[in-house]
């Protein structure tokens, strides 16, 4: 679409450049045809075919005037000179401003104005008031090209004001994909650890009934993961939260999760019945749904602690491991993480007016933490 406006602004400039250069034509040419061209100067004996020079030299170099003002200037000023044509100096004083093709414009159109005057004062069809002449030359020239300094300054406005727009759309739209990235990341990272996982067990295990119990489980992660992904894909729309979303009520769930996974979760969760906002209760629960998962990978036999608690308003979160694995790392699919976890997360936390920090801890293990300012909902709120 833009390189389509772009096209039609293009071509409507040249359009406009030709009818500039045959009004040039329609007014001069007559002139010189009928007799009533020529200035009233005795050092000026100008032949009929070098007076349609200057005028469709003129025309010619309306053409040009976008790119640069010197041939346009001559040439009017030649027009005016020869052939006692003032119009195209009004054209060439409006396009050198208007186009910002002159650095010093006061003095070039001074110079076009004494021209103009010259030209005025001896054309034998005028006045010959000095200050009548003034006048003209002042309001016919002068004025003109004060007026395409404005003209430039209203484009340059508009052109500064659209790449303004196309910045800030352009930051809109990096900041929409982080969003959806950071989405998909934690829809879909935790589910499909938890179903590698238990397929890794799956291969360990000897009794019949443990291995439907963990294909159960595999089934139900990869139908929640899909349900979630639909969800999700319907509410970016709207930038609401999918149905779906689960808030701090599910964080036990997590815990028994992990634990069935092989972690070794110890939970301490104290958060009021009320209804929390939904927004804020969702951060919480991807804090912790981040904490296990970096864990299962990084330090799987670490002994982890999660805490979460509501106090004062805040809703503090944290996942803090001991560092001391005693199994190998797990092995999660290939580019389960993508570098959107911990930085989205940020992100996320950030959005509810919350903070994230994350770091090793003295002991050498790892802690990630988040405050977030939470009100219990009324129930006309809900």
């Amino acid at each position: 679409m833009g390189e389509k406006w772009a096209g039609l602004g293009t071509r409507r400039e040249a359009a406009v450049d030709v009818l500039l250069a045959v009004a040039v034509l329609a007014f001069a040419v007559p002139a010189v045809v009928f007799g009533r061209s020529v200035p009233d100067l005795p050092f000026l004996a100008v032949p009929w075919w070098a007076q349609l020079a200057a005028v469709g030299a003129a025309a010619v170099s309306m053409l040009t005037r976008r790119s640069t003002a010197w041939p346009m200037i001559v040439a009017t000023v030649a027009c005016a000179l020869l052939v006692g044509q003032t119009m195209p100096l009004m054209l060439a004083a409006y396009s050198m401003t208007a186009q910002n093709t002159v650095r010093r414009w006061p003095w070039v159109s001074a110079a076009l104005a004494g021209v103009y005057a010259l030209t005025d004062w001896a054309s034998p069809y005028t006045d010959r008031l000095p200050v009548a002449v003034a006048v003209r030359a002042i309001t016919l020239v002068v004025l003109p090209a004060l007026v395409g300094t404005w003209v430039w300054r209203y484009r340059s406005a508009i052109r500064e004001l659209r790449a303004g727009v196309r910045a800030r759309e352009e930051r809109a739209a990096a900041q929409e994909r982080r969003r959806i990235a950071g989405e998909l990341h934690d829809t879909v990272t935790h589910a499909v650890t938890v179903m590698v996982l238990n397929a890794g067990i799956i291969q360990d295990a000897d009794e019949l009934d443990e291995i439907r119990k963990l294909a159960r489980n595999i089934e139900d992660k990869g139908v929640r993961a899909l349900t979630e992904l639909r969800e999700l894909l319907t509410a970016l729309r709207r930038r609401d939260l999918p149905p779906s979303a689960e808030s701090v009520e599910g964080i036990p769930r997590l815990v028994e999760e992990g634990r069935a996974t092989g972690l070794r979760v110890a939970l301490h969760y104290d958060v009021p019945e009320e209804k929390l906002p939904r927004q804020a209760g969702h951060a919480c629960y991807r804090v912790v749904q981040e904490g296990l998962n970096n864990v299962r990978k990084h330090a799987p036999g670490a002994d982890v602690q999660v805490v979460c608690e509501a106090h004062g308003g805040v809703l503090n979160v944290s996942v803090v491991n001991s560092g001391k694995s005693r199994a190998e790392p797990v092995r999660v699919p290939a580019g389960a993480g993508g570098g959107y976890g911990l930085p989205g997360l940020r992100e996320r936390v950030a959005l509810v007016g919350g903070r994230l920090a994350y770091g090793p801890t003295a002991e050498g293990g790892f802690a990630l933490t988040a405050s977030i300012p939470c009100h219990p909902l009324d129930q006309h709120e809900t």
